[in-house]
């Protein structure tokens, strides 16, 4: 069967099989997933780490993650539009270089999901011990069981669960902007903050690799195809209202982060945007702090969500075990990839540090965004004839691919540098 023949083909079977995925997800809560799992421990929890390495740059550093970002984020929207299929990266990949690479790139966004997810865990246990004294462990290990009672459920309830929290969580950024948006028209604005990354320009791209990090959700968005309404015009759409929205709240917060009075403060706190907060109202953080407790719990759902259609859709393709791509014959949720993802996550967040798994997603991501980049590539190429204007997208996946392996190339020298 060719890759044209494919996807209206397997759109319908998803749609009428009994047994199937649900298609109940419209554009607008697909975007609210979208924004939900991409806006929460990237800021939340890492703005402090970044202004560490980068001192006043922070805020480059997060446009350049966030251009390398949107470069594969348009190579994502070229390959959903053709291959709606729940394990999207997986799917492109098969479809481009065959089982061997799609195994990897599956796999690889598997981690993605459930490494970032212990990272967010980790970011969730710290600002909920900033309200209350409890065993970093215990509140790890009860997050994670009472998010994956969500999951396993339905798919609606998970999105618009997230949806919900997605408002409240940007609601709380665009405050916290508010108090500091005369800041940033202060010329003499902003105390000094040694930047660790390095110097010169490298700090900028040294803070890019962690500010990447915050980036990585956008892309599930491809994993929920079959799900979705229209899924070969909301996918893209969503893909790119989600980067555009990010990268203006990122962008906008560090800015205002790297001029308050001491940024060193936020460097040094367990709760960087709560002490933003305190810092630019004058008022008390730990409402902020509940709320980004909520946020991270948003972020968690999302992510095992999207790391169990992974495998639901790396075992429909015939690349792991026909066990996971068995779904609730009520629910239609995949069950045992869910609890899977779930169980990986704990073992993950008891035993590393946030920083550390923060730098390790950012790492795998990068390389997952160039082999769907290079999918792009090859598929574009090969259809080219028949599609021509799907053909010419070869040369957008062809630069989105140099980006994200150059900022992949920094990240590991600067690791063997360190």
């Amino acid at each position: 069967m060719t890759a044209t023949e494919d996807a209206p083909t397997t759109e319908s079977v998803r749609t009428e099989a009994p047994a199937g995925l649900a298609r109940t997800i419209s554009l607008p809560m697909l975007v609210f997933y979208g924004i939900g799992v991409t806006v929460g421990a990237g800021i939340f929890a890492l703005v402090g780490e970044i202004v560490g390495i980068a001192g006043r740059r922070a805020p480059w550093s997060f446009l350049v993650a966030g251009s390398i970002a949107g470069l594969t984020g348009l190579c994502y929207a070229k390959l959903i539009a053709r291959f709606p299929r729940a394990g999207g990266e997986a799917v492109f990949a098969n479809r481009a270089f065959g089982p061997g690479m799609a195994r990897i790139v599956g796999f690889g966004v598997v981690v993605i999901g459930t490494v970032s997810s212990a990272v967010i865990s980790l970011a969730f246990a710290g600002y909920l011990r900033d309200l209350v004294a409890i065993p970093e462990a215990v509140v790890v290990v009860a997050l994670i069981a009472g998010l994956v009672l969500i999951a396993a459920r339905g798919v609606r309830e998970s999105v618009v669960f997230a949806a919900a929290i997605t408002m409240l969580e940007v609601g709380t950024l665009v405050v916290v902007a508010a108090y500091g948006l005369p800041l940033l028209f202060d010329g003499e604005a902003g105390g000094d903050v040694v930047a660790t990354g390095g110097v010169g320009t490298g700090v900028i791209f040294a803070g890019a690799v962690v500010a990447f990090f915050a980036f990585v959700g956008f892309e599930d968005i491809a994993n929920m195809a079959e799900e979705t309404i229209d899924a070969r015009r909301n996918g893209p759409r969503a893909i790119v209202i989600t980067l555009v929205v990010t990268v203006v709240i990122y962008v906008l917060l560090a800015g205002i982060a790297v001029s308050i009075a001491d940024p060193a403060r936020l460097v040094d706190s367990d709760a960087p945007m709560a002490t933003l907060f305190e810092i630019l109202s004058g008022r008390d953080g730990r409402l902020v702090s509940a709320i980004a407790v909520v946020a991270m719990v948003n972020g968690v759902l999302v992510q095992i969500v999207m790391a169990s259609r992974m495998l639901y859709g790396m075992s429909n393709e015939g690349l792991i075990p026909a066990a996971f791509a068995r779904v609730h014959p009520t629910r239609h949720t995949p069950v045992r990839a869910t609890f899977a993802v779930a169980g990986a996550i704990v073992v993950l967040a008891l035993l590393f540090p946030l920083v550390t798994l923060a730098r390790v997603t950012s790492l795998v991501t990068l390389f997952v965004f160039a082999a769907v980049d290079l999918s792009l590539v090859a598929l574009a190429t090969r259809l080219h004839h028949d599609d021509p204007d799907f053909g010419r997208a070869r040369w957008l996946g062809a630069t989105a691919a140099a980006a994200a392996l150059g900022l992949a190339a920094w990240e590991i020298v600067d690791l063997a540098g360190g």
